[in-house]
C-alpha cells in the first residue's frame, strides 16, 4: 500500500488505511505501507508515529516536505521516491494498493509498470469540492475542470478502483472515467468502538451532569462544514442557554472557527478539544454527547457517522454522497437538510425528548453492524485475488523466489 498521508496525521484516510493494513494483517496477509515521515514534527510526533508503526505490518517512511497550503498535510520527496523505487522492485508483491493521488500515486504506478503488478486505487477524497476550499484564488470553473481532469488521468493509469460508496461511484462515472470500479466501503473495527464512558469525560473537563452536550469529532477544515454547526448552536442558546458544543479535532480552519464562535458570542457554549486519544479519550468524548452533530457535504464515506452509531450516540446529520449511503435506512440518526433552522429544529426536538434519544442510540450498535470491516474486508481479499488471477506474468525478482506477501 502507498500513501500520502497516515497517522499521526489525523482524518479518515488515514483511518481507513490501518482499517485495511490491520485486518488484512489479521487474516494471515502480509502487508508493506509506504508512507510519509513525519518525525520533523517534533518528538511527539515521532512517538505518535513510532507507536503507530507498531501494529504489526512493515511501514517504510519516506522523507516527505509541508505543503504551504495546508500544513499539516506532507508532500513526498521525489529524491525519496527515486531512492525508494529500486528498493521496491528487489520485493514481489502481489497487488499494488495505491490510496492517494499524489506522489504515493507516482511511486505505485511506475512500481506496477517495472514489476507488471496489478494496480488498485482507492479513491478517497472528493477533489472538486476540496479544491476550492484550499485554492479559493480559482475561478470556481476552471478549479473543477482542473479536478476532473486529473481524476481522469489518475485513474486510468491503475487497474482497478474502490469507491466507498455508489455515490462517489456515480460522479466518476460522469467525469468520464472508464477504469474498472468497486464500490466497497472501508468499514469498521467494531471492537474498538465499544465502552466509552461519558460520565468520566464529563466529570473530568467540569461538565454538569446535566449540560446538555453536542458532539462532532472531525478534522478542522473548511471542506467539513462546522461554521454551519456553530449557526446552529447559536440558534438554539435561546431555549438551552446551557447547552456545550464538544469539537474533537485539529486542522487548518481552527483559528477561524475560533474567531466565529467569539463573534457568535458562543465563548461559553462551545469547546475545542483537539485530537483525542483513540484508545479512551475519543470515546469517551462520543460518549459525552446527547447527540453527535455532522453536516459535511464533501464526505465520500463518513466513518465518524459510523463511530457514533457503535457507540450508541444519537445522530443529527445531512446526507450528501457518502453519508447519504450510510445514514439510508438506519434507525439511530435523524436526517436532516442543510438548512440552519431545519437542523437546529431537529436537535433541538430530541434535546426535548429523551425516551426518542434512547431508542436511537439503541438503534446505534445494530446499524453499525452492517458496516463491520471483517464482513467487508473478506470482498476487498476476493478483489485482490482476482485481479492476481489477470494480471500479465510477472518476472522474478534476483533470487528467483516469490515472498507471500497477499496485499501490499
Amino acid at each position: 500500500m502507498l500513501t500520502d498521508v497516515y497517522f499521526p496525521r489525523v482524518n479518515g484516510v488515514s483511518s481507513s488505511i490501518r482499517t485495511f493494513a490491520r485486518t488484512l494483517t489479521a487474516q494471515g496477509h502480509r502487508v508493506t505501507l509506504v508512507a510519509p515521515d513525519y518525525t520533523a514534527d517534533g518528538e511527539a510526533a515521532a512517538a505518535a508515529q513510532a507507536d503507530f508503526d507498531a501494529e504489526g505490518f512493515e511501514v517504510i517512511r519516506l522523507p516527505a516536505r509541508r505543503i504551504f497550503f495546508d500544513p499539516e498535510d506532507r508532500l513526498l520527496r521525489a529524491s525519496a521516491l527515486r531512492a525508494a523505487l529500486p528498493q521496491l522492485m528487489q520485493r514481489r508483491f502481489d497487488v499494488i494498493h495505491v490510496h492517494t493521488p499524489f506522489r504515493a500515486h507516482a511511486l505505485g504506478v511506475r512500481l506496477a509498470r517495472a514489476t507488471r503488478t496489478p494496480t488498485i486505487e482507492s479513491y478517497h477524497t472528493y477533489f472538486e469540492e476540496y479544491i476550492g476550499h484550499y485554492l479559493p484564488w480559482l475561478p470556481r470553473l476552471f478549479s473543477r475542470a482542473v479536478a476532473r481532469r486529473l481524476s481522469r488521468r489518475l485513474c486510468h493509469e491503475v487497474d482497478h478502483l474502490i469507491v466507498p460508496t455508489s455515490e462517489m461511484a456515480a460522479v466518476l462515472e460522469d467525469y468520464g472515467i472508464t477504469t474498472p470500479a468497486t464500490v466497497l466501503p472501508t468499514g469498521l473495527e467494531l471492537g474498538e468502538f465499544s465502552g466509552g464512558d461519558g460520565r468520566r469525560f464529563r466529570t473530568a473537563h467540569g461538565i454538569a451532569p446535566d449540560c446538555p452536550v453536542l458532539v462532532t469529532v472531525s478534522r478542522l477544515a473548511l471542506e467539513k462544514n462546522i461554521g454551519f454547526l456553530l449557526q446552529v448552536v447559536q440558534r438554539l442558546v435561546d431555549e438551552f442557554p446551557e447547552l456545550l458544543f464538544v469539537i474533537a479535532g485539529e486542522g487548518p480552519d481552527a483559528s477561524r472557527l475560533k474567531r466565529q464562535v467569539e463573534a457568535l458570542g458562543l465563548d461559553g457554549n462551545v469547546r475545542f478539544f483537539g485530537n483525542l486519544d483513540r484508545r479512551r479519550g475519543l470515546l469517551d468524548c462520543y460518549r459525552a454527547g446527547d447527540l453527535f452533530v455532522f453536516a459535511s457535504p464533501t464526505e465520500t464515506q463518513g466513518l465518524v457517522l459510523i463511530e457514533a452509531m457503535a457507540l450508541g450516540v444519537p445522530i443529527v446529520s445531512t446526507a450528501v454522497m457518502g453519508t447519504a449511503t450510510v445514514l439510508a435506512g438506519t434507525r439511530s440518526a435523524q436526517v436532516s437538510s442543510g438548512s440552519v433552522d431545519a437542523f437546529a429544529g431537529h436537535v433541538a426536538a430530541l434535546l426535548r425528548d429523551p425516551p426518542r434519544r434512547a431508542a436511537l442510540s439503541a438503534a446505534g450498535p445494530v446499524d453499525a453492524r452492517a458496516w463491520s470491516v471483517e464482513v467487508l474486508m473478506e470482498q476487498a481479499v476476493q478483489l485482490y485475488q482476482s485481479l492476481e488471477c489477470t494480471a500479465p506474468s510477472k518476472s522474478t525478482t534476483s533470487s528467483g523466489e516469490r515472498p507471500a506477501a497477499t496485499a501490499s
